[in-house]
């Protein structure tokens, strides 16, 4: 992976979007939403630009 995004932190490197040995994100952006109907907690938000490897 050639490009590494310093602006967008991220540890999940299940993602395909991970920067492999460094934990950035590799898109230009990602989109944050959510799967509850009124989010109260961090862990109520989810990455929606996530993809299995």
């Amino acid at each position: 992976m050639n490009f590494v995004n310093e602006c967008i932190k991220c540890t999940v490197d299940q993602c395909k979007h991970h920067a492999q040995s460094q934990n950035y994100c590799s898109l230009n952006s990602i989109m944050v939403g959510t799967h509850e109907n009124n989010p109260t907690m961090d862990q109520c938000t989810d990455c929606k630009s996530f993809e299995v490897k």
